[in-house]
């Protein structure tokens, strides 16, 4: 399945507590979209979150994020694994 990265630019501070709220949601909603959410990081002080994902298709990524918290990616990137 295709890996993918997306970044979400929030612009304010973020708190990890509270990405990791959403990454609850976003995993009980993955399943409906044939997505697994695998790991997130957090720039808790520029405000960005990068998340990566194997899935479908991007838009499956973007659709769990929309319906679990609705704080969709800002970049979806496609990437490989290096060794």
């Amino acid at each position: 399945m295709p890996l993918y990265m997306d970044v979400h630019t929030l612009g304010d501070a973020v708190k990890l507590e509270d990405v990791a709220k959403a990454h609850a949601a976003d995993l009980e909603h993955q399943d409906e979209h044939g997505v697994n959410y695998l790991k997130y990081w957090v720039d808790e002080d520029g405000g960005k979150i990068f998340c990566l994902v194997d899935a479908p298709d991007a838009e499956a990524a973007n659709t769990v994020h929309r319906e679990a918290h609705g704080l969709v990616a800002d970049e979806i990137h496609l990437v490989r694994e290096g060794a």
